[in-house]
């Protein structure tokens, strides 16, 4: 064995296989015990829960309804970044790369430990990708370290030179070759030098080193940390198919048929939508529908097991199941539901025709104490909002709902209960897979996003946006239709009106309002002249209220100011 340092190129792949490793075994036993332990989502959802309310709105307008996929994926760089980092340490200062490792996985382990839905098993996957990339690192470094190690060597004096000068101080002393000794008897076999007690000597005569690696090894070494890597893998890869493809909910929900509603929503008018090319849809399908959460991992909640605990400031409790729910007459109604964190001009807002029933009839049921000011919902997974009591009761189409566009909620957008309620973002409003309401106070409590520097209220605030043509987009010379949508949920929008670089405003043709729950579509025809031009669009709401042009971010209860584009007219 070589007491050299090994090469930290190797090293680091060594770190980076055993990880892989780990990591893989990990989400493979998550997926067989409990999806929502997974490693990568516990260590994902806490970097939710801990990041600030600008990282949040930084990474959604970065990646938009993609911000999940590039959360993990930012994961997983770091961790293969550390993994490599391990390795090396592993090689230079045992055990402190497994040290790096293990600490690494407990903080899996605590993650999963503390999320709201943690099962009595959430702490195994993480303990099991730790533990088994520890133990695999250390194996592959020890075979790392077995690899002989070839240096370059210099050439040593030939015996047959007549002198070689050394020198002492400055001066140069003359050296020849002890008498007795002769070319041939100093050579063996082949002429090559020969060292005390017959060993060999390197090429011409070089001094004895370590032999070069001829590659065999060092093939081994990557064959080993090749097949660590392809199992991490294949299980990573098992663990996936395992989650998504034995989960009996999926195939409850496709065979599930929803009752007819007892009451159904408004026709919905053809001149609502003016199909006008890129323009939104006035109803948004399902595959297109926004979706804004924090659940790294969509929850898989079976409708057999599924109940709703309405407790708190309330004369009794109430605890429904997903029979009682559906045997009661549900309703249809159209709601556009708009995330906080919609940028002005955003496309986090989407249109829905849902079916549910009134969270007002079963608060009445439960019998409200006049004391309280706000509903606590809370997700199966911990996420919480907190919803203005009057929002619940007022009226509006507040409802408990389990379908969404003629069918059984899709799993993303909250299968097999949700809220929906007009008029307010939906971090306040839209719980997805509810299983808790709790009327309280805003004094006594408050919710997941509040908690972190949001408004415990959330009112939707008017906006328009412009859709056609699409910002730095180049059209024709000619008329050119403008077109795009304005919403103000609960209150209604009762015009547009455009402006072309800094001329005059000029009201826009509004198609058919649904109700005052939904948006609106809008068009101007526009006789383009050449060249580049600006243009905005503001709307006022059906109280009157124009739209302000104010620029504010979305946090911390909403963006605001007016839309504009760019155009070039050729």
């Amino acid at each position: 064995m070589d007491d050299s340092h090994p090469s930290y190129p190797l090293a680091a792949v060594a770190g980076v296989a055993s990880v892989v490793l780990g990591a893989g075994v990990g989400e493979l036993v998550a997926a067989v015990i409990d999806p929502t332990s997974s490693p990568f989502a516990a260590i994902g959802s806490a970097l939710i829960d801990f990041a600030p309310p600008w990282a949040k709105d930084v990474a959604i307008s970065l990646f938009g309804t993609n911000d999940k996929a590039a959360l993990l994926t930012g994961i997983a760089i770091v961790v293969l970044g550390l993994a490599a980092l391990a390795g090396v340490l592993e090689a230079r200062f045992p055990p402190w790369g497994r040290v790096v490792v293990f600490v690494f996985g407990l903080a899996g382990v605590l993650a999963a430990l503390t999320r709201a839905d943690a099962g009595l098993l959430a702490w195994l996957p993480s303990a099991v990708a730790g533990v088994l990339a520890a133990w695999v690192l250390g194996l592959l470094v020890i075979r790392l370290r077995r690899i002989p190690v070839a240096r370059p060597v210099a050439p040593a004096p030939s015996l047959a030179e007549p002198i070689e000068a050394s020198r002492v101080g400055s001066t140069a002393i003359p050296r020849t070759p002890p008498p007795d000794a002769t070319p041939r008897q100093a050579r063996g076999p082949e002429g090559s030098a020969r060292g005390p007690e017959g060993s060999a000597r390197g090429p011409e005569g070089s001094a004895p080193g370590p032999r070069p690696d001829d590659g065999t090894s060092r093939r081994t070494f990557l064959l080993w940390t090749g097949a660590a890597a392809a199992i991490g893998i294949l299980a990573g890869v098992g663990g996936t198919v395992l989650r998504g493809g034995s989960r009996s909910v999926a195939a409850v929900r496709n065979a599930l048929k929803l009752p007819a509603p007892a009451k159904t929503a408004a026709p919905i008018p053809a001149t609502a939508d003016f199909r006008i090319p890129g323009l939104a849809p006035v109803i948004t399908p399902n595959a297109d529908f926004y979706r804004i959460d924090t659940a790294l991992i969509v929850p898989q909640v079976d409708p057999a097991t599924w109940k709703l605990r309405i407790h708190g400031l309330v004369d009794k409790e109430v605890t429904l199941t997903w029979d009682e729910l559906i045997a009661l007459p549900l309703q249809e109604s159209t709601t556009t539901l708009t995330c906080v964190s919609n940028d002005v001009g955003g496309n986090l807002i989407s249109n829905a025709v849902w079916l549910g029933y009134p969270i007002r009839d079963l608060l009445s049921r439960a019998g409200v104490s006049s004391s309280a000011d706000m509903v606590l919902s809370t997700s199966i997974d911990g996420f919480t909002a907190s919803t203005p009591l009057e929002a619940l009761t007022d009226g509006r189409d507040a409802i408990l709902a389990v379908g969404m566009n003629g069918e059984p909620l899709p799993a993303e957008h909250g299968f097999p209960v949700r809220m929906v309620v007009p008029g307010l973002y939906g971090y306040v409003s839209a719980t997805k897979w509810v299983t808790d309401l709790e009327v309280t106070r805003f004094a006594d409590a408050s919710a997941y996003w509040t908690q972190r520097g949001w408004s415990e209220r959330g009112p939707i605030k008017l906006e328009s946006r412009i859709d056609v043509p699409r910002d730095g987009a180049s059209v024709t010379a000619g008329t050119v239709m403008l077109a795009g949508v304005a919403w103000q949920q609960h209150v209604g929008v009762s015009g547009v009106e455009v402006q072309i670089d800094d001329g005059p405003w000029q009201k826009a043709e509004l198609a058919t309002a649904i109700s005052d729950d939904t948006w609106v579509q809008w068009r101007l025809p526009w006789s383009a002249a050449s060249g580049s031009h600006t243009v905005r669009c503001r709307a006022t709401s059906a109280t009157g209220e124009q739209q302000t042009s104010t620029q504010a971010p979305p946090a911390p209860d909403g963006a605001s100011g007016w839309h504009q584009i760019a155009v070039s007219v050729v």
